[in-house]
């Protein structure tokens, strides 16, 4: 959603990315390189003392004007070594020259380009691996084929999906259950996801949040199930659980709302409680009660939709960071909750939690 780079926290920028052709990982590869030059002796080092976790690096980045949104998402996934200031300027470059979307300089929403990135780095992770079955499928001579000769598979042939780290660490299975209210006949269906995006409320939890996405919900009137064992359209319930938690699970809390009667969006600042450690009750029996640690959260900083900034926090070697685009602090571990929103509608406080990432702490 659009807006403009002024802010409280606003320096010279912020940023939005996605990723549609393989010379971007080239960029990402660059960040990285990068991120070995950063300056040492900050205030962070200071602070840290002999407990600087021995090989970690931790950077700010630069803002060239409206990047901020892409800021915050890097601070979070990226490879940080040591402390200092790089500027990420080839990644935003190569992101605006692959799409229009980014070319402005209005305000940009972060989960909008965290969704950009992943599915975009899925699309050429599986681009290289398909690339290297067919380099390896036509370099092996048919002696060396144990089967005999591969032949090509026919059009509508299912072919086994590719599997890439981000899959492996973003991806989990939802299942959408209907049960018909006549013959008692439960279909379910599953897909598959990155991210759960949850509906809020005024002075509620993540734990009610995730309640209210799996809540039961009764299919009538014009919205009748087509049973295929009743043959017709009758009354249902249907609800959504989680089938496979991710190891990595990113919650997108829905804080941009369509006011009708305003014709606009508008920014939801409600308090929002979200725990260092979280359970799962939503879930399939396989895993009920898996347990999460929050080790990340972009903040939304700003009263509207259209305008602000954005923040990071992360947790790292059981130290809580503060990245504000160039400038890396260290919190305290009780300050994560002065962004869980403002308990009343206006409010001075405009800093509110708006990804979290948790961290699976079972094995899956």
């Amino acid at each position: 959603m659009p807006g403009d780079p002024a802010s409280p926290r606003s320096r010279t920028s912020r940023t939005h990315t996605r990723l549609n052709s393989t010379p971007f990982r080239e960029e990402i590869t660059v960040l990285r390189r990068l991120g070995l030059m950063g300056a040492a002796g900050s205030k962070l080092e200071k602070a840290l003392g002999d407990q600087f976790p021995e090989g970690e690096r931790y950077l700010g980045f630069e803002n060239f004007g409206n990047t901020c949104y892409c800021n915050s998402v890097l601070q979070i996934s990226s490879q940080k070594k040591k402390t200092g200031v790089i500027a990420p300027k080839r990644f935003v470059q190569r992101l605006k020259k692959q799409n229009e979307l980014f070319w402005s300089y209005m305000h940009q929403d972060a989960h909008e380009f965290l969704n950009y990135l992943l599915n975009e780095l899925v699309e050429i992770l599986e681009k290289e691996a398909q690339a290297t079955k067919t380099d390896n499928a036509t370099s092996s001579s048919p002696e060396k084929i144990a089967n005999g000769l591969k032949v090509p598979q026919a059009n509508g042939v299912h072919k086994e999906p590719i599997v890439t780290w981000v899959h492996n660490i973003f991806q989990g299975i939802l299942t959408n259950e209907t049960r018909c209210l006549r013959c008692e006949t439960v279909t379910a269906r599953d897909e598959t996801f990155l991210d759960l995006s949850l509906d809020i409320e005024q002075n509620s939890s993540i734990t009610s949040c995730l309640k209210n996405f799996s809540s039961t919900e009764t299919l009538h009137a014009e919205d009748k199930f087509f049973c295929d064992k009743c043959c017709c359209l009758q009354e249902a319930q249907k609800r959504m659980k989680i089938k496979k938690p991710p190891h990595i699970l990113v919650i997108h809390l829905k804080r941009f709302k369509y006011i009708e009667q305003l014709g606009r969006y508008k920014k939801l600042s409600y308090r929002v409680v979200f725990p260092l450690e979280l359970k799962l009750s939503n879930t399939v029996e396989e895993y009920v009660d898996i347990e999460y640690s929050l080790f990340a959260v972009v903040v939304h900083v700003g009263s509207g939709p259209n305008h602000g900034h954005y923040v990071s926090l992360v947790k790292s070697h059981n130290h809580w960071l503060f990245f504000d685009d160039e400038s890396v602090e260290m919190i305290e571990e009780s300050a994560v909750q002065t962004f869980f929103g403002s308990s009343q509608e206006y409010s001075s406080n405009t800093d509110h939690g708006y990804i979290l990432l948790y961290e699976s702490l079972g094995t899956r």
